[in-house]
């Protein structure tokens, strides 16, 4: 943490932040980010920042990426005024339709980005990390569209929770590898990509689903993100002439929402709202609350905060999302959590399955459970907002949660 970011009051962290300035050259998020790898990763590393540096913003590749994205991953997305949700809740609710995107989530956009980039880069291979399994589906998607080999890694867990994704990813070609050690989600998913990134750091392109990991990761899928929230901001406007009072996505690692909030930041009348996995209470291993309940401290490379014991140990976190069990979350989160830019909440499991039931029932859209916590804060923010205008980030779509929706709002006796 360097001595000005320490001092930094949270006002002096928003400005900075607004005027461009982070990530610094180290890559950080003010006190938040960096690179805590390996030595035998930082020349990969450095490649890799020298790659985004040349290619990520230069005009062949944006032709590239924005025809891609048009003609074969569906952007731009919709925004769907939910007109009976809306009167339900008694506020106007708009939903950004990530759901709508190719491989049915966000996760296209940075899959996308990136697979394109390694391509430029020289990668003969792909590794990549799911959760919930959306960005394993994108991963593997990208990578038969360029012709790429791809490897992803799934915990144990998250492959029962999320069967169908694991048969979409091996389909599409990519070979699924369980991981049974340590918590056997996300985590450990992310632990086993990155030993296999080790072992071959030039050959092999770790295509990281977040914006979590060692810089440039954070600030690379931000960018890639972040057309969420140009699309959103641009598409509301021409709806309703004026911003929204709000904006809501769900977080977990993150990417969703940073991509969503980006373009919005400077907008000091709209208030940014990240909502958690509140689980199954605010005991410490009874959700994946990383910024309601979590502490600073060093995870897959990247300081940030993290749900860890006195000790230091990461422990092991609960949610009925796949995609937002995870212990910690990206540093650019924990900045704008710091400069009081961005409020975050937690929903719990059942207030978001009440959010699935919701959408459903008023507007035929099965969201993710992931996007669902959006959903219940969202209902929240009504309540106490009435007749204001929300935009809700709907991150992705629920077909791949329907074994855990048997098991909860589909089960016998269930209302």
């Amino acid at each position: 943490m360097s001595v000005s970011a320490a001092s930094a009051s949270p006002e002096q962290l928003l400005a900075a932040l607004i005027a461009g300035e982070y990530p610094d050259a180290r890559g950080r998020f003010g006190p938040f980010g960096g690179r805590y790898v390996p030595e035998t990763l930082i020349p990969a590393l450095e490649r890799l920042e020298r790659g985004v540096r040349t290619h990520l913003h230069a005009a062949e590749f944006r032709a590239e990426l924005d025809a891609q994205l048009a003609s074969w991953a569906g952007r731009p997305t919709a925004l769907t005024h939910a007109a009976r949700l809306s009167a339900r809740w008694g506020a106007e609710v708009w939903l950004k339709r990530e759901d709508l995107a190719h491989t049915g989530a966000h996760k296209i956009n940075n899959a996308l980005g990136q697979a394109l980039l390694a391509r430029r880069l020289g990668a003969r291979r792909i590794v990549a990390e799911t959760g919930a399994g959306q960005h394993g589906v994108a991963s593997a998607a990208a990578c038969a569209r360029l012709g790429l080999p791809c490897t992803v890694y799934m915990g144990s867990l998250d492959m029962e929770r999320q069967a169908p994704n694991v048969g979409r990813m091996r389909l599409l070609g990519a070979e699924v590898v369980p991981v049974t050690s340590g918590d056997r989600t996300l985590r450990a998913a992310i632990d086993e990509a990155l030993r296999d990134w080790v072992s071959d750091p030039l050959e092999t392109y770790y295509l990281l689903g977040s914006v979590v990991g060692p810089h440039p990761y954070p600030y690379l899928v931000r960018e890639l993100q972040a057309v969420i929230g140009r699309e959103a901001r641009a598409q509301i406007l021409a709806a309703t002439g004026r911003l929204p009072r709000a904006l809501i996505a769900c977080v977990g690692g993150g990417s969703n929402a940073i991509g969503a909030f980006h373009a919005f930041i400077a907008d000091r009348a709209v208030e940014i709202l990240g909502v958690e996995a509140g689980g199954r209470g605010p005991a410490l291993g009874e959700n994946a609350a990383t910024l309601a309940f979590g502490t600073p401290g060093v995870l897959h490379g990247t300081y940030s905060l993290l749900l860890q014991d006195a000790e230091g140990q990461v422990q092991e976190t609960h949610s009925v999302s796949a995609g937002l069990d995870y212990p910690g979350v990206g540093p650019e989160h924990a900045l704008l959590a710091a400069a009081g830019r961005v409020q975050y909440g937690t929903s719990s499991d059942a207030d978001a399955l009440a959010a699935v039931r919701a959408l459903c029932e008023c507007e035929g859209i099965l969201p993710a459970i992931e996007s669902a916590h959006a959903l219940a804060g969202a209902m929240r923010w009504a309540q106490q907002h009435p007749g204001d205008t929300i935009l809700v980030c709907l991150s992705g779509r629920g077909d791949k949660d329907m074994p855990t929706l048997q098991r909860t709002l589909l089960a016998e006796g269930q209302p």
